[in-house]
């Protein structure tokens, strides 16, 4: 698995370059003292003007770097709302197909089975503690 983030990196920060200036003062600084210390400087990477944003060609991580950018430093508290609750949404998806794909339920289902047959036997085997002195007085009768 090939690490991309570094390329990414460079990616962003030519994408800031055509950003307007008030937009990038909202992504704290250390963030982009980040995105230059790790970045690829083997990488080549240019912004064609010709092209819209979506028909560019970026990386996936690149995306994802911008879309967290956006949502918390340039989207109004309306859009954030509605991006957390997309993916929240999104994150209760993918956790069912989890359960549906790994029948988690079933495991379920047979520690609860155990559980009744230990309860089941706990009650049959009732124990019952004497006292010191009836021990003693039983000792003393015999």
């Amino acid at each position: 698995m090939e690490n991309n983030y570094p390329k990414a990196y460079k990616e962003i920060l030519e994408i800031l370059k055509y950003v307007p200036k008030e937009s990038v003062n909202k992504i704290p600084q250390t963030m982009i003292d980040t995105f230059y210390a790790k970045m690829d400087n083997n990488y080549h990477f240019s912004v064609d003007i010709n092209k819209t944003f979506e028909e560019q060609e970026l990386l996936v991580e690149t995306k994802a770097i911008l879309a967290n950018i956006y949502r918390d430093y340039w989207a109004t508290p309306e859009e954030k709302a509605k991006i957390r609750a997309k993916e929240q949404y999104d994150m209760q998806i993918i956790n069912e197909e989890k359960k549906k794909k790994y029948s988690v339920d079933v495991f379920k289902k047979e520690n609860t089975k155990k559980q009744d047959t230990v309860n089941e036997n706990n009650l049959q085997a009732e124990v019952k503690k004497e006292k010191i002195y009836e021990k003693m007085l039983k000792f003393l009768k015999k």
